[in-house]
């Protein structure tokens, strides 16, 4: 367990275990609780890395607002295995947390072994549909600045979670969970590592962005969970860890 100090912002973050590395990122509203599992699972054979998003758990919550982007995700995802000592890992994320990994790949495919990608999409091509995904996420900073914590989805990832106050969570929504542009969607095409593409059966409103990442990755495997919904590791662990397994033992040798 330790802190990243990056330009005054403090980065939380763990490194479990000894082996190839795999960084895991939360979803929005969610934090390092949600990994729990993952951890013990993987970490005598792998060297899992976690950490809180700013605006959540134990990291920082700045009152900057501008402080919150996705330019700042991808940063602390990239100064954390830079202090670890870490060239090459496993990207890996559920929701915000897997689409932050492909902007991490469209901005430093160099550092990517392999993707995998949870319950998450791309973004979108067509500007009206972006905007009212951003519309949905300024709604619930709406909330949370209104309502505080109590405004926070009873979803299990979310429930396990804990945050000091609302104030992240609301500035995070506005700058780091709304989109500005196509690039990462257009990117899909590019990426040339191995990529895992899973999702819970019943979290419908991710399934055709499943399809799509599956269909427009070129090594892309796709996974579907029986009986699970958006947190898949949490719902179904025991498959979830098992399509995980095959797929990072699959892995070509680093």
């Amino acid at each position: 367990m330790a802190f990243l100090d990056r330009d005054g912002v403090r980065i939380y973050y763990e490194d479990h275990g000894k082996g190839p590395a795999v960084l895991l990122s939360h979803g929005y509203g969610a934090t390092t609780e949600m990994w729990q599992g993952q951890i013990q699972a993987f970490k005598d054979r792998y060297r899992i890395i976690v950490w809180d998003m700013r605006g959540h758990g134990q990291s920082d919550y700045p009152d900057d607002q501008a402080l919150y982007t996705e330019a700042a995700t991808v940063g602390d995802m990239h100064a954390i295995l830079k202090a670890r000592g870490v060239q090459r890992a496993v990207i890996a994320g559920l929701s915000l947390g897997g689409y932050s990994s492909l902007a991490f790949h469209l901005a430093h495919p160099e550092m990517v072994r392999a993707l995998m990608l949870f319950d998450t999409g791309p973004g979108f091509r067509k500007d009206d549909a972006r905007e009212a995904w951003n519309e949905r996420a300024r709604e619930r900073a709406q909330a949370f600045d209104t309502q505080g914590l109590a405004a926070q989805s009873t979803s299990e990832e979310r429930r396990i979670s804990t945050h000091r106050n609302a104030k992240g969570l609301a500035r995070a929504a506005r700058g780091m969970l709304t989109q500005r542009d196509a690039r990462v969607l257009e990117s899909l095409g590019r990426i040339a590592v191995p990529t895992l593409v899973l999702a819970g059966a019943n979290d419908t409103n991710f399934l055709a962005a499943i399809d799509y990442m599956a269909a427009k990755i070129p090594q892309a495997t796709k996974v579907i969970i029986p009986d699970a919904g958006h947190a898949s590791n949490l719902n179904q662990p025991e498959a979830f860890n098992r399509a995980v397994d095959s797929f990072l033992s699959g892995l070509p040798a680093r």
